[in-house]
C-alpha cells in the first residue's frame, strides 16, 4: 500500500484514561496516525464485561425459568440473560421507529450505532444437545 506522504502529528502523553478519550473524542485520529498501515486484529477469547446483580424474582416465575432452561439444556441464567437481551433489542428497535415524538424514548449514540441482534427463534436457535 502506498504511504500517506503527509506530516503526522504526535500524539500527546495523557494524564489518564479520561483524558487520553476526552482527546479522541474531539480530534480526528487521521490527523495522528496513518491507516493505510492498519492490520484486522481477531481477539477471539475475549470477552463481555460484566456486572453481578441481585435480583428477587417470585419463586413461580424462577420455578418456570428453571424448567425452560432445563428443557432447553441451558443453565437458567444464560436463558434469562437471552430472555432480557432480546426484550432490550425489541424496545430499542421499537424507539428507533417510533421516537421521541411517539412516546418512544430517544436512543443513546451507541444503541444507534450497534447493530441489533435478531430474536431468538427455533429457525436460528442453537441446537442443544438431547
Amino acid at each position: 500500500m502506498a504511504t500517506s506522504k503527509r506530516k503526522l502529528k504526535p500524539i500527546p502523553t495523557f494524564a489518564s484514561e479520561g483524558a487520553e478519550r476526552r482527546f479522541w473524542e474531539t480530534h480526528d485520529s487521521t490527523d495522528y496516525l496513518d491507516w493505510s498501515n492498519a492490520t484486522v486484529v481477531a481477539l477471539p477469547n475475549l470477552k463481555p464485561s460484566t456486572e453481578t446483580i441481585s435480583l428477587r424474582l417470585p419463586a413461580s416465575l424462577l420455578s418456570d425459568l428453571k424448567a425452560l432452561a432445563n428443557k432447553r439444556d441451558v443453565p437458567y441464567q444464560s436463558l434469562l440473560k437471552v430472555f432480557v437481551a432480546d426484550r432490550v433489542a425489541a424496545e430499542w428497535r421499537w424507539a428507533l421507529h417510533h421516537g421521541p415524538e411517539s412516546g418512544g424514548a430517544p436512543l443513546p449514540a451507541r444503541a444507534r450505532a450497534r447493530r441489533l441482534r435478531r430474536p431468538e427463534t427455533s429457525e436460528n436457535r442453537p441446537r442443544t444437545r438431547r
